[in-house]
């Protein structure tokens, strides 16, 4: 019988080569494989919170004051308040205080009750309120002058300290909020013989603008009845308080 030729397939001889790579490949990935799928064990963290309150002087002085007259037409009520309201700006300006500005204008009539029980409008009465700041040690005599140039009411006077100062402030009340909470942090591990490790959140709770401080009411009245050529004005102290929350690994 004739021979037949057999012809050899190429494939059948990469058979063994590709056997090999992918048995390779398989004992690679067999070694990698535990690397990517173990979860790692997430990090133990401690949460603390620290405060700071820094104390600051009042070295300013808020003051509302008002301009009030009365006249029997709204109009000539109107135009005494403006006249005088000019005068007391005009002399505030040439002391250049701090932000002067108008902070109400009212026109209100003003009645009488007779005996049938019928308010009958006997006048108007014009008031004129501005504001402005000023160095504390100045107040009382710029107050007493301000009256004399036509005020006739103090309406408040609260204490500040300068927006410098307030600022800061702030900025060593933040330091001591963050300082606070990390003693709290190491405290808490040393009891427990663990370790501080990084930083993993930092959260800012609250940095305040600390309130004016009012002028007591019983002060303001003595000053309006005072005949002194200057009443003494002392203005106090200031808190300005910081927040600070801190997630520590260990």
């Amino acid at each position: 019988m004739p021979k037949i030729n057999q012809s050899r397939n190429p494939l059948s001889s990469a058979k063994p080569a590709l056997s090999i790579l992918l048995t390779t490949s398989l004992v690679i990935l067999a070694g990698i494989a535990p690397g990517y799928t173990q979860m790692q064990k997430p990090t133990r963290t401690l949460t603390a919170s620290g405060r700071g309150i820094v104390t600051i002087p009042t070295t300013l002085s808020q003051i509302r004051l008002a301009i009030e007259s009365s006249g029997k037409t709204p109009t000539s009520a109107q135009q005494e308040a403006a006249r005088r309201s000019t005068q007391v700006m005009n002399y505030l300006k040439s002391q250049q205080v701090d932000k002067l500005q108008t902070t109400g204008i009212n026109l209100n009539p003003t009645y009488t009750y007779p005996s049938n029980g019928k308010p009958q409008i006997v006048g108007y009465t014009a008031t004129n309120s501005i504001s402005f700041r000023v160095a504390t040690d100045r107040a009382g005599t710029i107050l007493d002058a301000a009256v004399k140039s036509g005020a006739s009411r103090i309406d408040g006077v609260s204490f500040v300290a300068s927006d410098k100062a307030i600022a800061t402030a702030q900025t060593q009340a933040l330091k001591q909020a963050t300082q606070d909470a990390q003693r709290q942090a190491d405290t808490v591990l040393e009891s427990l013989s663990l370790k501080r490790r990084e930083i993993i959140g930092i959260q800012i709770n609250s940095t305040s603008n600390p309130n004016p401080v009012p002028m007591m009411e019983s002060m303001m009245r003595q000053k309006i009845a005072s005949d002194a050529a200057t009443t003494p004005i002392v203005g106090g102290e200031q808190q300005v308080e910081a927040g600070v929350t801190l997630d520590i690994g260990y």
